[in-house]
């Protein structure tokens, strides 16, 4: 045990109390024994590399490039995506990618210079050295990113092999993604792990890693942006260095990006374009981002501790008696009996069902915590229920392996196997029949609390991995992913009138399918404030745009100013919470006192009146992959000072939010992208692109709109108004509205409205196949 260890004991038992804590240690050291017993010890080693090309075998899209020690297979797709696999590997099977589109069949492996390779496709082409580097290029030749020769170390007696992909990129360019990450947007210098993690209390920018890492980095220079994928859900670890210009000496030193993988498939896929155009052809590749309900694109309030139904009740009639709107309630695991899942506290919690049916009739719902461990203890429904299909993850030596959690000693079910999948997904009908609405996947990286090492399963642990056969060390990434899948398609097939709602601390690639997610256990603080702004915007960059953070923080008592602020950014997140800890201060906003619910007031309200405006991202998430919430150089990503801009961000594309995350701030500076932006509380106009000082009294944080821009809000009546801010003169503009069509499967159409001046007046009329009649919506017109 080193001295890391040791302060995760004194942690475990300070955080779960002395008898939990003791069951820690006690599993802390089962684990390390079942990992000796059932992991070979790593022995010599060979190291290889491709070595020279011997020759290619062409193919539709690109072909195999051979070497004398490897082979190198090369798509271009029809979409534009690039993969390639080293020795055999294909695109599937795969956790990630939901669709493998058809190669290109205008693109093949040519002859390139100096004995290599190349395939020219209209969007990308991807050159071969003789010796096994890869580099992609735009159509006009500029590089991108090359990938040096790869290396394998190979355990002499058989065994999975580790490796190493080291990439140089433009001396300007800018690193985004690799999941939920506390420190950026920007992953600045330094390495990040890539094996999802509870940090075992609240976290603040220094941690790392988290509960969502992904072997995802999207990569911005002034030659263009591309994505890359290494499609490997086994531990690594990314080294990211910034490159340096040599102010026209030409001495540039490149950028990297290393990446180190302890098993599993050497492959990757990149796709080269616009950042609008590149997330729309991730999004075909890994999903398509499921659409909550319109009550979840609301304010939710959580916390751990409401302690019953007397106590939800109190809160839910402090939000309505000070006009104070609330769309979702949640009840965390003190609602369960003794902590299980699947269960309910009768003594606290009697009525659960008449509850939900109170709060639905005012507009509200209950949202249910779903963690998967199971309390180890016979007549415990859940767990004779798994234990009848052989549903629990299982170690070397076939017994069901045992951690602990909040409800003590517990098992795992094994949600690689499509049958554990379905039984788990079942159990969701007792939920909905307490009256729950919507579900939090929690503690699902799995956690397994731990006094030393690592606070999840042994690594040898064996998994189905669908049908393949493995153990955790490949398994671990995509627990919470696998879970996420059998909560939202057992709650399809229980409830298949409705879209579920699902969002899990945990997940992979592809976690958009079944959901979103959020921060987890941020600490309460301004580095909080700013680690929640980093999360949301680097999970949208990697395809999952539905997340936000614990309003407040999770642990202790924000200040006035620091609850307030944060609840002003919240209300910009896709996903607006209050949450906290058993321990934490409260968080309801009369809380702080008249001045803060004053504003909080505000704040709900314009969350309320922007509800069609979230709709409509939502819905063209699903079919763009565009994130609700962009980085400020989302449409301008030449501008190297949007590139470093870490502070603010576009709600969708008409509005830049600009929250505040010091304390004391009543003015900030504000990074414009190129055009007209108005003030949408004073009206001002300001020009980009540039930097302008802004008013951001306590009251507001400011929100700018950008001229031209068009979105739907909600009226005072409850219709839906079209907002437009008026264009540059001489100019154009428009925007787009998804219509609420419901809480169904049915996909409205996108609305597509156009911006005009005509003579002195600006005009709104209908673009399209039936374009120039006038929207069937009353519309407000500012900025004139």
């Amino acid at each position: 045990m080193n001295g890391r260890d040791l302060v995760r004991s004194v942690k475990a038992v300070s955080l779960v109390g002395p008898a939990q804590g003791l069951r820690a240690v006690r599993a802390s050291w089962r684990h390390r024994r079942s990992d000796s017993a059932g992991l070979a010890r790593r022995g010599p080693e060979r190291a290889r590399v491709p070595g020279a090309v011997v020759g290619a075998d062409p193919e539709p899209g690109g072909g195999v490039v051979r070497f004398a020690r490897a082979r190198l297979r090369i798509t271009v797709t029809v979409s534009g995506a690039v993969f390639w696999g080293w020795d055999g590997a294909e695109p599937l099977p795969s956790y990630g990618v939901a669709a493998c589109p058809e190669a290109d069949p205008r693109a093949g492996l040519e002859p390139d210079k100096d004995g290599g390779w190349r395939v020219v496709a209209e969007r990308v082409t991807v050159v071969v050295s003789r010796h096994g580097a890869v580099e992609v290029c735009t159509p006009g030749g500029v590089l991108l990113r090359r990938d040096l020769p790869p290396r394998w170390w190979e355990p002499e007696g058989g065994g999975e092999a580790r490796w190493v992909q080291r990439s140089e990129l433009p001396a300007d360019s800018r690193c985004f993604g690799l999941g939920g990450r506390a420190a950026g947007p920007r992953l600045h210098d330094g390495t990040y792990a890539l094996w999802n993690t509870d940090p075992g209390g609240s976290f603040g920018p220094g941690d790392d890693p988290l509960s969502i890492t992904m072997p995802v980095v999207m990569v911005v220079s002034d030659a263009g942006t591309h994505l890359v994928f290494h499609d490997s859900t086994w531990d690594g670890a990314v080294s990211v260095r910034q490159g340096h210009e040599g102010a026209g000496s030409g001495h540039d030193r490149p950028g990297s990006c290393e990446l180190r993988m302890e098993g599993g498939p050497l492959r990757c896929w990149v796709v080269v374009g616009t950042p609008a155009r590149v997330l729309h052809t991730w999004s075909q590749l890994t999903g398509a981002a499921a659409v909550p309900p319109s009550w979840a694109l609301g304010h939710h309030h959580a916390r751990w501790g409401f302690g019953s139904e007397q106590e939800v009740r109190r809160v839910v009639a402090g939000y309505k008696e000070r006009d104070l709107p609330l769309d979702a309630v949640h009840l965390d695991i003190d609602h369960l009996a003794a902590r299980q899942v699947f269960t309910v506290d009768r003594e606290r919690f009697p009525s659960l069902p008449r509850l939900a049916e109170e709060l639905r009739g005012d507009g509200m719902r209950l949202v249910s915590i779903v963690d998967p461990a199971v309390k180890a203890e016979r007549g415990n429904a859940v767990f004779d229920g798994g234990r009848a299909v052989d549903a629990f993850v299982r170690d070397a030596a076939d017994r069901p392996v045992r951690g602990v959690v909040w409800p003590g000693e517990s098992v795992y079910p094994d949600f690689t196997a499509e049958g554990v999948r379905k039984w788990w997904g079942g159990l969701y009908e007792e939920r909905l029949a307490q009256g729950f609405s919507g579900f939090w996947h929690d503690m699902n990286e799995p956690v397994s609390f731990a006094a030393f090492g690592d606070p999840s399963l042994p690594r040898s642990a064996r998994h189905a991995l669908e049908g393949r056969g493995g153990d955790h060390r490949e398994a671990h990434n995509v627990y919470g992913l696998c879970m996420a899948r059998a909560g939202y398609e057992g709650l399809r097939e229980l409830q298949p009138q409705e879209r579920p709602f699902v969002f899990s601390r945990s997940g992979w690639v592809g976690l958009q399918r079944y959901g979103g997610t959020w921060s987890g256990d941020v600490a309460t603080g301004w580095p909080g404030l700013r680690a929640s702004l980093s999360l949301v915007i680097g999970l949208g960059l990697c395809g999952v745009p539905y997340s936000g953070p614990d309003v407040g923080g999770f642990d202790g008592a924000p200040s006035p100013e620091l609850y307030l602020r944060w609840f002003q950014l919240g209300a910009y997140m896709p996903l607006f919470r209050t949450h906290a800890a058993l321990r934490a201060s409260r968080r309801e906003p009369w809380t702080f006192g008249d001045e803060v619910l004053g504003h909080a007031r505000v704040v709900l309200h314009e969350r309320r009146r922007l509800l069609p405006y979230f709709m409509t991202l939502a819905h063209l998430a699903r079919r763009t992959g565009a994130p609700y919430v962009r980085p400020v150089w989302w449409g301008a990503p030449e501008d190297r000072g949007l590139r470093d801009c870490e502070d603010a961000f576009l709600l969708g594309d008409c509005l830049l939010v600009a929250p505040v995350l010091e304390a004391g701030v009543v003015r900030r500076v504000v990074r414009l992208p190129r055009g007209r932006w108005y003030d949408t509380a004073t009206g001002a106009a300001y020009e980009g692109p540039g930097s302008v000082m802004v008013d951001a009294p306590l009251s507001r944080i400011p929100v700018l709109a950008r001229a031209g821009s068009l979105f739907p809000v909600r009226g005072e009546n409850g219709d839906v108004v079209l907002e437009v801010w008026a264009p540059e003169p001489g100019r154009t503009g428009g925007g787009v509205v998804v219509p609420d069509a419901g809480d169904g499967w049915e996909e409205p159409e996108v609305e597509r409205y156009r911006v005009r001046w005509d003579g002195a007046r600006v005009v709104v009329e209908a673009d399209g196949d039936n374009g120039g009649g006038a929207p069937p919506y009353a519309v407000r017109v500012r900025g004139l």
